[in-house]
């Protein structure tokens, strides 16, 4: 399987709000919407499908429970999702990100001058659900031990 082509994924989250799920989602981070309902919409994600269900047992405040483990001296909330981008995609987004989110780890560089170094940032979405994107200083290092 380590050769075939990268297939697209698809993840579904649980979201507390689907008006604020799609203000986030689609008019924030400038994702295209598909199909939809009123319990769910799917988003494309640089051409992977996520899709944001509604869970009212979430309440109009609430949040999806996280857990936090330590990568690199920094704290890495689990779970999460993300993509990993271009170096100039990544720079571009963490440039657009900046004083309009709430960073969980700012962006940053991180393994430098290692095996599988790499350009991070992690931040939440309204329901808490974290995100992460990267870049690697090397694509060819993305599993590098």
């Amino acid at each position: 399987m380590s050769n075939s082509p990268i297939r697209p994924f698809h993840l579904a989250v649980p979201v507390r709000n689907i008006a604020e799920s799609r203000v986030f989602y689609g008019q924030f981070l400038g994702l295209s919407e598909g199909r939809s309902s009123e319990e769910w919409i799917d988003w494309n994600l640089y051409g992977h499908q996520l899709v944001t269900h509604l869970n009212p047992n979430l309440g109009p405040e609430g949040k999806v429970s996280v857990h936090v483990n330590g990568v690199d001296g920094k704290g890495v909330p689990v779970p999460h999702f993300g993509v990993v981008l271009t170096l100039e995609d990544w720079q571009q987004l963490a440039q657009r990100l900046t004083g309009k989110v709430t960073f969980i780890i700012e962006p940053h560089t991180r393994f430098k001058g290692e095996a599988g170094e790499q350009s991070t940032l992690f931040f939440s979405d309204p329901s808490g659900n974290a995100l992460e994107f990267k870049a690697f200083a090397d694509l060819g290092q993305l599993f590098a031990k």
